[in-house]
Protein backbone atom coordinates (compact mmCIF):
# COMPACT_ATOMS: atom_id res chain seq x y z
CA UNK A 1 0.00 0.00 0.00
CA UNK A 2 1.37 3.40 -0.91
CA UNK A 3 1.15 6.81 0.69
CA UNK A 4 -1.82 7.68 -1.53
CA UNK A 5 -3.97 4.91 0.01
CA UNK A 6 -3.52 4.97 3.76
CA UNK A 7 -6.86 3.65 4.98
CA UNK A 8 -6.76 4.63 8.65
CA UNK A 9 -4.79 7.86 8.52
CA UNK A 10 -4.74 11.32 7.07
CA UNK A 11 -1.40 12.72 5.93
CA UNK A 12 -0.62 16.40 5.61
CA UNK A 13 2.71 17.35 4.05
CA UNK A 14 4.69 20.30 5.36
CA UNK A 15 8.39 21.34 5.82
CA UNK A 16 11.61 19.62 6.85
CA UNK A 17 15.22 20.75 6.75
CA UNK A 18 18.34 18.80 7.60
CA UNK A 19 18.96 21.07 10.58
CA UNK A 20 15.73 19.85 12.16
CA UNK A 21 16.84 16.22 12.19
CA UNK A 22 17.34 14.98 15.76
CA UNK A 23 20.79 14.62 17.21
CA UNK A 24 19.83 11.49 19.17
CA UNK A 25 20.59 9.00 16.43
CA UNK A 26 20.61 5.81 18.46
CA UNK A 27 16.98 4.80 18.58
CA UNK A 28 14.43 2.27 17.39
CA UNK A 29 13.94 3.73 13.95
CA UNK A 30 17.33 2.44 12.80
CA UNK A 31 19.07 4.90 10.48
CA UNK A 32 17.31 8.12 11.36
CA UNK A 33 18.22 10.02 8.19
CA UNK A 34 14.63 9.90 7.04
CA UNK A 35 12.86 10.64 10.29
CA UNK A 36 9.93 12.95 9.64
CA UNK A 37 9.07 15.37 12.46
CA UNK A 38 5.38 16.09 12.89
CA UNK A 39 3.87 19.54 12.47
CA UNK A 40 1.07 21.11 14.44
CA UNK A 41 -2.30 19.41 13.86
CA UNK A 42 -4.23 20.82 10.92
CA UNK A 43 -1.29 22.66 9.34
CA UNK A 44 0.12 22.34 5.86
CA UNK A 45 2.49 24.48 3.85
CA UNK A 46 1.64 26.86 1.07
CA UNK A 47 4.03 25.78 -1.71
CA UNK A 48 4.63 29.35 -2.88
CA UNK A 49 5.14 31.14 0.41
CA UNK A 50 6.40 28.23 2.54
CA UNK A 51 4.30 29.56 5.42
CA UNK A 52 2.16 27.36 7.62
CA UNK A 53 -1.55 27.82 6.99
CA UNK A 54 -4.11 26.63 9.52
CA UNK A 55 -6.51 24.61 7.43
CA UNK A 56 -8.13 21.22 7.81
CA UNK A 57 -8.47 18.76 4.94
CA UNK A 58 -10.51 15.59 5.09
CA UNK A 59 -8.86 12.41 3.91
CA UNK A 60 -10.58 12.33 0.53
CA UNK A 61 -9.65 15.92 -0.34
CA UNK A 62 -6.10 15.37 0.81
CA UNK A 63 -5.62 12.25 -1.26
CA UNK A 64 -7.05 13.97 -4.33
CA UNK A 65 -4.66 16.88 -3.91
CA UNK A 66 -1.50 15.03 -2.90
CA UNK A 67 -1.80 11.36 -3.83
CA UNK A 68 -0.30 11.63 -7.34
CA UNK A 69 2.59 13.78 -6.20
CA UNK A 70 3.40 11.50 -3.28
CA UNK A 71 3.21 8.43 -5.50
CA UNK A 72 5.53 10.05 -8.03
CA UNK A 73 7.95 11.02 -5.30
CA UNK A 74 8.00 7.45 -4.02
CA UNK A 75 8.88 6.16 -7.48
CA UNK A 76 11.23 8.84 -8.78
CA UNK A 77 12.58 10.42 -5.62
CA UNK A 78 12.14 13.84 -7.23
CA UNK A 79 8.68 15.34 -7.04
CA UNK A 80 7.06 16.49 -3.78
CA UNK A 81 8.62 14.85 -0.74
CA UNK A 82 12.36 14.89 -1.39
CA UNK A 83 14.07 13.10 1.49
CA UNK A 84 17.38 11.90 0.10
CA UNK A 85 18.92 15.29 -0.65
CA UNK A 86 18.07 17.04 2.58
CA UNK A 87 20.49 19.91 2.11
CA UNK A 88 18.57 21.19 -0.90
CA UNK A 89 15.09 19.97 -0.02
CA UNK A 90 12.34 22.52 0.46
CA UNK A 91 10.76 22.56 3.87
CA UNK A 92 8.51 19.55 4.29
CA UNK A 93 7.11 17.65 7.24
CA UNK A 94 4.44 14.99 7.63
CA UNK A 95 1.56 14.90 10.03
CA UNK A 96 -0.29 11.65 10.45
CA UNK A 97 -3.49 11.44 12.45
CA UNK A 98 -5.41 8.20 12.97
CA UNK A 99 -8.96 8.89 11.83
CA UNK A 100 -10.71 5.53 11.98
CA UNK A 101 -10.99 2.85 14.65
CA UNK A 102 -9.55 -0.65 14.44
CA UNK A 103 -12.22 -1.92 16.82
CA UNK A 104 -15.31 -3.96 16.01
CA UNK A 105 -18.71 -3.13 17.53
CA UNK A 106 -19.40 -4.81 20.88
CA UNK A 107 -21.68 -7.83 20.87
CA UNK A 108 -23.37 -8.41 24.24
CA UNK A 109 -24.21 -11.97 23.21
CA UNK A 110 -20.51 -12.86 23.10
CA UNK A 111 -17.84 -12.90 25.83
CA UNK A 112 -15.24 -10.14 25.89
CA UNK A 113 -12.52 -12.66 26.70
CA UNK A 114 -12.08 -16.33 25.93
CA UNK A 115 -9.37 -18.85 26.68
CA UNK A 116 -8.60 -22.35 25.51
CA UNK A 117 -5.98 -24.88 26.51
CA UNK A 118 -4.56 -27.42 24.10
CA UNK A 119 -1.15 -28.97 23.52
CA UNK A 120 -1.45 -27.81 19.91
CA UNK A 121 -1.31 -23.98 19.93
CA UNK A 122 -3.25 -23.76 16.67
CA UNK A 123 -6.10 -25.81 18.14
CA UNK A 124 -6.14 -23.56 21.22
CA UNK A 125 -6.27 -20.46 19.00
CA UNK A 126 -9.13 -21.77 16.91
CA UNK A 127 -11.16 -22.75 19.95
CA UNK A 128 -10.69 -19.40 21.69
CA UNK A 129 -11.39 -17.45 18.50
CA UNK A 130 -14.53 -19.41 17.63
CA UNK A 131 -15.89 -18.74 21.13
CA UNK A 132 -15.57 -14.97 20.68
CA UNK A 133 -17.30 -14.88 17.31
CA UNK A 134 -14.81 -16.32 14.82
CA UNK A 135 -12.52 -14.56 12.39
CA UNK A 136 -15.45 -13.25 10.30
CA UNK A 137 -16.36 -10.95 13.18
CA UNK A 138 -12.99 -9.23 13.00
CA UNK A 139 -11.94 -9.24 9.34
CA UNK A 140 -14.10 -8.35 6.35
CA UNK A 141 -13.48 -9.14 2.71
CA UNK A 142 -11.17 -6.64 1.06
CA UNK A 143 -9.66 -5.30 4.27
CA UNK A 144 -5.96 -4.90 4.94
CA UNK A 145 -4.82 -6.41 8.24
CA UNK A 146 -1.64 -5.86 10.24
CA UNK A 147 -0.53 -8.38 12.88
CA UNK A 148 1.61 -7.21 15.80
CA UNK A 149 3.32 -10.21 17.37
CA UNK A 150 6.13 -9.81 19.86
CA UNK A 151 9.29 -10.25 17.78
CA UNK A 152 11.48 -8.23 20.09
CA UNK A 153 14.27 -10.68 20.69
CA UNK A 154 16.88 -12.81 18.96
CA UNK A 155 15.51 -15.96 20.55
CA UNK A 156 14.16 -19.31 19.37
CA UNK A 157 10.50 -20.20 19.65
CA UNK A 158 11.27 -22.61 22.47
CA UNK A 159 12.73 -19.83 24.62
CA UNK A 160 9.36 -18.08 24.88
CA UNK A 161 10.52 -14.48 24.41
CA UNK A 162 8.52 -13.99 21.20
CA UNK A 163 5.06 -14.96 19.99
CA UNK A 164 4.81 -18.59 18.90
CA UNK A 165 5.31 -18.73 15.11
CA UNK A 166 2.53 -21.31 14.71
CA UNK A 167 0.04 -18.81 16.12
CA UNK A 168 1.23 -16.10 13.75
CA UNK A 169 1.01 -18.33 10.69
CA UNK A 170 -2.46 -19.57 11.65
CA UNK A 171 -3.73 -16.04 12.21
CA UNK A 172 -2.42 -15.06 8.78
CA UNK A 173 -4.28 -17.98 7.21
CA UNK A 174 -7.46 -17.15 9.09
CA UNK A 175 -7.41 -13.51 7.99
CA UNK A 176 -6.84 -14.47 4.37
CA UNK A 177 -9.60 -17.07 4.56
CA UNK A 178 -11.96 -14.31 5.72
CA UNK A 179 -11.16 -12.40 2.54
CA UNK A 180 -8.45 -10.01 3.74
CA UNK A 181 -6.84 -8.24 0.81
CA UNK A 182 -3.44 -8.51 2.46
CA UNK A 183 -1.89 -9.37 5.81
CA UNK A 184 1.19 -7.53 7.08
CA UNK A 185 3.34 -8.80 9.96
CA UNK A 186 5.68 -6.31 11.62
CA UNK A 187 7.32 -5.25 14.87
CA UNK A 188 10.02 -2.82 16.04
CA UNK A 189 12.44 -5.33 17.54
CA UNK A 190 14.75 -4.58 20.46
CA UNK A 191 17.46 -6.85 19.08
CA UNK A 192 18.47 -6.79 15.42
CA UNK A 193 15.20 -7.13 13.46
CA UNK A 194 16.53 -9.50 10.80
CA UNK A 195 17.99 -11.87 13.35
CA UNK A 196 14.90 -11.64 15.56
CA UNK A 197 12.43 -12.38 12.76
CA UNK A 198 14.57 -15.21 11.41
CA UNK A 199 15.58 -16.94 14.63
CA UNK A 200 12.10 -16.68 16.15
CA UNK A 201 10.71 -18.54 13.13
CA UNK A 202 8.13 -15.82 12.59
CA UNK A 203 9.39 -14.62 9.22
CA UNK A 204 9.22 -18.07 7.65
CA UNK A 205 5.93 -18.94 9.34
CA UNK A 206 4.20 -15.72 8.31
CA UNK A 207 5.45 -15.71 4.74
CA UNK A 208 4.63 -19.37 4.19
CA UNK A 209 1.04 -18.59 5.22
CA UNK A 210 0.81 -15.72 2.73
CA UNK A 211 1.71 -12.62 4.75
CA UNK A 212 4.13 -9.85 3.91
CA UNK A 213 6.75 -9.48 6.63
CA UNK A 214 7.83 -5.85 6.92
CA UNK A 215 11.06 -5.26 8.82
CA UNK A 216 11.34 -1.73 10.21
CA UNK A 217 13.41 0.73 8.20
CA UNK A 218 14.09 4.42 8.77
CA UNK A 219 11.86 5.64 5.96
CA UNK A 220 8.89 3.71 7.37
CA UNK A 221 8.64 5.83 10.51
CA UNK A 222 6.25 8.75 10.57
CA UNK A 223 5.70 11.07 13.48
CA UNK A 224 2.22 10.83 14.90
CA UNK A 225 0.23 12.92 17.33
CA UNK A 226 -0.82 10.19 19.74
CA UNK A 227 -2.86 12.60 21.85
CA UNK A 228 -1.69 11.16 25.16
CA UNK A 229 -0.67 12.58 28.51
CA UNK A 230 2.96 11.48 28.10
CA UNK A 231 2.94 10.16 24.54
CA UNK A 232 2.13 13.12 22.35
CA UNK A 233 4.17 13.38 19.16
CA UNK A 234 6.23 10.28 18.58
CA UNK A 235 7.63 8.29 15.63
CA UNK A 236 5.43 5.31 14.78
CA UNK A 237 6.04 2.54 12.27
CA UNK A 238 3.60 3.41 9.51
CA UNK A 239 2.37 -0.18 9.06
CA UNK A 240 0.47 0.18 12.33
CA UNK A 241 -1.61 3.17 11.30
CA UNK A 242 -2.29 2.65 7.61
CA UNK A 243 -4.35 -0.54 7.61
CA UNK A 244 -7.98 -1.38 8.34
CA UNK A 245 -7.51 -3.88 11.17
CA UNK A 246 -4.80 -4.42 13.79
CA UNK A 247 -4.51 -7.69 15.69
CA UNK A 248 -2.23 -7.59 18.71
CA UNK A 249 -0.47 -10.91 19.46
CA UNK A 250 1.54 -10.62 22.69
CA UNK A 251 3.22 -13.20 24.87
CA UNK A 252 3.00 -13.38 28.67
CA UNK A 253 6.27 -12.50 30.37
CA UNK A 254 7.68 -11.12 33.56
CA UNK A 255 9.21 -7.71 32.91
CA UNK A 256 11.97 -6.12 34.96
CA UNK A 257 10.46 -2.63 34.74
CA UNK A 258 6.67 -3.04 34.49
CA UNK A 259 6.42 -6.42 36.28
CA UNK A 260 4.73 -7.88 33.22
CA UNK A 261 4.51 -7.46 29.48
CA UNK A 262 1.34 -8.73 27.83
CA UNK A 263 -1.05 -6.96 25.44
CA UNK A 264 -0.85 -3.25 26.18
CA UNK A 265 2.91 -3.29 26.77
CA UNK A 266 3.38 -5.19 23.50
CA UNK A 267 2.12 -2.10 21.67
CA UNK A 268 5.44 -0.43 22.49
CA UNK A 269 6.64 -2.36 19.45
CA UNK A 270 4.95 0.11 17.11
CA UNK A 271 7.16 2.97 18.37
CA UNK A 272 10.50 4.21 17.12
CA UNK A 273 12.69 6.81 18.77
CA UNK A 274 14.37 6.63 22.13
CA UNK A 275 11.76 4.61 23.94
CA UNK A 276 13.81 4.58 27.15
CA UNK A 277 12.91 8.26 27.52
CA UNK A 278 9.41 7.05 28.41
CA UNK A 279 10.53 4.81 31.26
CA UNK A 280 10.11 7.43 34.00
CA UNK A 281 6.38 7.51 33.23
CA UNK A 282 6.11 4.03 31.81
CA UNK A 283 2.62 3.22 33.08
CA UNK A 284 1.03 6.35 31.65
CA UNK A 285 2.87 5.98 28.34
CA UNK A 286 1.54 2.41 27.98
CA UNK A 287 -1.99 3.63 28.67
CA UNK A 288 -1.56 6.48 26.17
CA UNK A 289 -0.48 3.97 23.57
CA UNK A 290 -3.32 1.56 24.31
CA UNK A 291 -5.84 4.41 24.07
CA UNK A 292 -4.44 5.41 20.70
CA UNK A 293 -4.24 1.95 19.13
CA UNK A 294 -7.37 0.18 20.46
CA UNK A 295 -6.71 -3.05 18.55
CA UNK A 296 -9.35 -5.03 16.69
CA UNK A 297 -8.50 -8.15 18.66
CA UNK A 298 -5.93 -9.17 21.25
CA UNK A 299 -4.65 -12.74 20.93
CA UNK A 300 -2.58 -13.65 23.98
CA UNK A 301 0.03 -16.36 23.55
CA UNK A 302 0.21 -18.04 26.94
CA UNK A 303 1.52 -21.31 25.59
CA UNK A 304 4.84 -20.70 27.36
CA UNK A 305 4.79 -18.13 30.17
CA UNK A 306 8.07 -16.47 31.18
CA UNK A 307 8.05 -16.34 34.97
CA UNK A 308 11.55 -14.88 35.38
CA UNK A 309 14.26 -13.22 33.34
CA UNK A 310 11.92 -11.15 31.22
CA UNK A 311 11.48 -9.65 28.86
CA UNK A 312 14.43 -11.14 26.96
CA UNK A 313 14.70 -14.46 28.72
CA UNK A 314 16.90 -17.25 27.47
CA UNK A 315 16.66 -20.03 30.04
CA UNK A 316 14.04 -22.72 29.55
CA UNK A 317 13.97 -23.07 33.34
CA UNK A 318 12.25 -19.68 33.52
CA UNK A 319 9.23 -20.88 31.53
CA UNK A 320 5.96 -22.42 32.61
CA UNK A 321 4.20 -24.46 29.94
CA UNK A 322 0.53 -23.44 30.05
CA UNK A 323 -0.61 -24.31 26.49
CA UNK A 324 -3.20 -21.50 26.69
CA UNK A 325 -4.37 -18.99 24.09
CA UNK A 326 -6.73 -16.12 24.86
CA UNK A 327 -8.76 -13.91 22.52
CA UNK A 328 -10.25 -10.63 23.68
CA UNK A 329 -11.95 -7.45 22.53
CA UNK A 330 -11.08 -5.89 25.91
CA UNK A 331 -7.35 -5.31 26.19
CA UNK A 332 -7.54 -4.54 29.91
CA UNK A 333 -9.48 -7.72 30.67
CA UNK A 334 -6.98 -9.74 28.60
CA UNK A 335 -4.02 -8.38 30.55
CA UNK A 336 -5.84 -8.75 33.87
CA UNK A 337 -6.51 -12.44 33.24
CA UNK A 338 -3.12 -13.19 31.71
CA UNK A 339 -1.12 -11.60 34.54
CA UNK A 340 -2.62 -14.18 36.90
CA UNK A 341 -0.38 -16.70 35.15
CA UNK A 342 2.52 -14.75 36.68
CA UNK A 343 0.96 -15.00 40.13
CA UNK A 344 -0.24 -11.38 40.08
CA UNK A 345 -3.52 -9.51 39.79
CA UNK A 346 -4.43 -6.68 37.47
CA UNK A 347 -4.77 -4.22 40.34
CA UNK A 348 -1.13 -4.86 41.27
CA UNK A 349 0.15 -3.73 37.87
CA UNK A 350 0.37 0.01 37.41
CA UNK A 351 -0.50 0.28 33.74
CA UNK A 352 -3.33 -2.28 33.89
CA UNK A 353 -5.02 -0.52 36.81
CA UNK A 354 -4.46 2.88 35.20
CA UNK A 355 -5.92 1.68 31.89
CA UNK A 356 -9.05 0.51 33.70
CA UNK A 357 -9.41 3.89 35.40
CA UNK A 358 -9.01 5.53 31.99
CA UNK A 359 -12.00 3.57 30.71
CA UNK A 360 -10.05 1.34 28.31
CA UNK A 361 -11.50 -1.89 29.66
CA UNK A 362 -12.36 -3.89 32.72
CA UNK A 363 -10.13 -5.24 35.47
CA UNK A 364 -12.98 -7.58 36.35
CA UNK A 365 -12.61 -9.85 33.37
CA UNK A 366 -15.23 -12.26 34.66
CA UNK A 367 -17.74 -9.46 34.98
CA UNK A 368 -16.84 -8.25 31.48
CA UNK A 369 -17.70 -11.70 30.13
CA UNK A 370 -15.19 -14.52 30.28
CA UNK A 371 -15.51 -17.97 28.78
CA UNK A 372 -13.10 -20.86 29.23
CA UNK A 373 -13.33 -23.30 26.34
CA UNK A 374 -13.03 -26.88 27.53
Amino acid sequence: MGWGDLGAVDMIAIGLTSRELPSDTTDHTGAWESRLPVAAAGLYTDRDSGEGIEKKMDRRDFLKKTGPAVALAAVTGTTGLVFHNRETATRRKILVAKTTSFEVPPDPSLPALTSAVHADPVAALKAALDAIGGIARFVNAGESVVLKPNVGWDRTAEQGANTHPALVSEMVRLCLSAGARQVIVSDVSCNDPRRSFLRSGIKEAAESAGARVMLPSAEDFIEVDLGGVVLMRWPVLRHFVEHDRLINMPVVKQHSLTRCTIGMKNLYGILGGRRNRLHQEIDQSIVDLAAFVRPTLTVVDATRVMLRGGPQGGSLDDLSIENMVMCSTDQVAADSRAVELLGLGGRQIGHIALAARAGLGSLDYRGAGYKEVV
